[in-house]
């Protein structure tokens, strides 16, 4: 009984098998079914191949979400050189709200300006690839490097500019950082600067932003201000640059961390109070924030998904060239003339001595008698 069983199910497996092997002896080769199979087996290495890369590769998704986080401070960061002596100029904060926020973060400190330095220039490179090609944003997204450019060495006999830099923290409202003429002292009504002890023959707003960005510093990342280089004929000019500021919440495989992206907008005029253009000289970069965060997420391609691809690309590939194989086939046969109703036939010729005896003339029967 139980090898009855075992029987019946070997014939049941044996009749589910959906790979039926046919004999050797059975199977025709062709030479244009191995060129065939020649092209068939080149095209699913390279395919293969070339997906192996895609699956090693990685990309970037993005979501928007509101941002609620409306108690935590906001991080500036600062690196900016401007043509006057650090005793002429002050920097400081003045948010929405007239709230003067401490400069204490920031160092002032006496270089001289080279107007197209190494590193502005690299900054600058990359700044029009960022405008042209937006896809590299992803690719300094990932690059995480670490380290910044090497700053270029000032010469002690011409220290004829000032280098401020550091980082302030200011609350997340809209605000207004500003760079301009005199020291910044407390006021009750907001703030002022000392501005009546410097001449105006030694106002030059000239500047070079190395950095500008806002929240956490991330290596790799360029900020759309990095680079950027003004310079000013006149002595009395007012540089302004308007910045939108999104909150980013970056996570790579390299680096995980809570920054801002923005945008800005560019805009510089001389001040003449003659001619009606009224205002302060100095660089003033207004900045505003977002209500709607940013979520950068890097994600690879899963396994399985890899080898259902695999799959695809092996069989539709068999499936292609055998269907191409049979069509080729077919045209070959009819313009050939060798295939008619679907079935060959072979034509034997008859031998002569085979053939039907001719009819016998029976002579009439007058002839006869």
């Amino acid at each position: 009984m139980r090898r009855l069983t075992k029987k019946k199910a070997l014939t049941l497996v044996k009749e589910l098998d959906a790979f039926p092997k046919v004999p050797e002896s059975y199977v025709e080769s062709t030479a244009s079914g191995g060129t065939v199979s020649l092209i068939a087996f080149t095209l699913m290495a390279v395919l293969a191949f070339l997906e192996f890369f895609v699956y090693r590769d990685t990309w970037m998704k993005y979501e928007y979400e509101v941002d609620k986080d409306f108690s935590s401070k906001l991080r500036i960061n600062v690196d900016i050189t401007v043509a006057m002596r650090c005793q002429y100029i002050g920097a400081d904060v003045l948010d929405l709200a007239e709230n003067m926020v401490a400069s204490d973060g920031l160092k002032y400190e006496p270089v001289s300006i080279n107007a197209f330095s190494v590193q502005s220039q690299t900054l600058l490179h990359i700044q029009e690839r960022l405008r042209v090609e937006h896809a590299l944003q992803d690719v300094l997204f990932k690059a995480a490097m670490k380290g910044a450019p090497p700053a270029d060495e000032d010469s002690p006999t011409t220290l004829n500019a000032c280098r401020i830099h550091g980082h302030l923290y200011v609350n997340k409202v809209a605000g207004n950082f500003h760079v301009t003429v005199g020291k910044s002292i407390p006021h009750p009504r907001g703030h002022a600067h000392l501005a009546a002890l410097v001449s105006h023959d030694t106002y030059n707003f000239s500047h070079r932003i190395d950095h500008l960005s806002f929240g956490e510093v991330v290596p790799g990342i360029i900020s759309p201000l990095d680079g950027t280089e003004k310079v000013s004929a006149e002595s009395n000019h007012m540089f302004q640059y308007f910045i939108t500021i999104v909150p980013t919440k970056l996570n790579t495989y390299k680096v995980s961390a809570e920054t801002h992206q923005y945008s800005v907008t560019e805009r510089e005029r001389v001040i003449n109070h003659a001619a009606g253009s009224h205002g302060v000289s100095g660089i003033f970069m207004k900045y505003d924030i977002n209500s709607l965060m940013v979520k950068v997420t890097e994600q690879h391609m899963p396994l399985w998904q890899f080898l259902v691809r695999l799959c695809g690309i092996i069989g539709g590939i068999f499936s292609t060239t055998g269907m191409l194989h049979g069509v080729i086939g077919f045209l070959v046969d009819v313009i050939c003339c060798r295939f008619q109703m679907g079935i060959y036939k072979h034509l034997k010729e008859v031998p002569l001595n085979e053939k039907p005896n001719s009819e016998t003339l029976i002579p009439p029967e007058n002839d006869a008698q």
